[in-house]
């Protein structure tokens, strides 16, 4: 007789056999909830309100400009102002700030520059002039300054200057001899100044003076003999 093994399936306390057992739903995770706290979003807020504001305020600013005349090659002063000294730029114009608008290059063009010019500036309409530099009645003397003769203050066009007669070392003053009190001397206007030279340091000084006494003043020069003095704003 064969022998039948069988098979023993031990019950659970519930009284289910083991391998009778069924695996149950599975719960998920609990998940917490954040709590929003209405400080941090009124904050947020409050952030994108500014960066949206600041940004506007960029888009203005870039967006108010203005078309104006610049200069785009070196001009001397007293030189006719053409064309082809002036360019344009679109810029935010400070309101302080005085320049001549694209719309009135015509307006310019034709006329003397005041002062010297230089590229990349702007216009304004104050370094421009209808008039001659030199006028009716007047007479245009060079003048060479040597280092120790050049004012440390600025020469600018318009400036009043003194043109003072002075001895050379031995001479005797004939104004002595005329009964004159102090130095001979002629008003004038700085009409243009240039650089020092290279090497002597030497700066020529062009200046108006009343016609009659241009001669008087080129021959002091001629002679080593003349000072410029500058006149002060009260005095002018």
């Amino acid at each position: 007789m064969s022998k039948i093994k069988e098979r023993v399936v031990t019950p659970t306390s519930g009284g289910i056999p083991q391998s009778a057992q069924v695996a149950g739903p599975v719960a998920p995770p609990r998940v917490s909830a954040r709590r929003r706290r209405p400080g941090v979003i009124a904050l947020s807020l409050a952030l994108i309100a500014a960066g949206g504001a600041g940004v506007a305020v960029l888009l203005l600013q870039v967006g108010d400009r203005t078309e104006v005349v610049t200069v785009v090659r070196d001009v001397e002063v007293g030189q006719v102002l053409t064309e082809q000294d002036l360019g344009r730029a679109s810029v935010a114009l400070d309101p302080a700030v005085k320049a001549v608008r694209a719309d009135e290059v015509e307006s310019v063009v034709g006329k003397r520059a005041a002062v010297e010019l230089q590229p990349g500036s702007l216009l304004s309409p104050s370094q421009v002039t209808k008039d001659s530099l030199v006028k009716v009645g007047e007479q245009l003397v060079p003048i060479g300054l040597k280092p120790e003769q050049v004012p440390a203050t600025a020469l600018v066009p318009g400036q009043k200057v003194q043109l003072v007669h002075v001895l050379a070392q031995g001479a005797a003053d004939p104004g002595q001899e005329l009964g004159k009190a102090g130095p001979q001397s002629i008003a004038g206007r700085v009409v243009k100044a240039s650089k020092a030279a290279p090497g002597t340091g030497v700066v020529v000084v062009d200046v108006a003076t009343a016609a009659e006494a241009g001669p008087t003043a080129a021959a002091w020069v001629s002679a080593d003999a003349l000072r410029l003095v500058l006149v002060s704003p009260e005095n002018s």
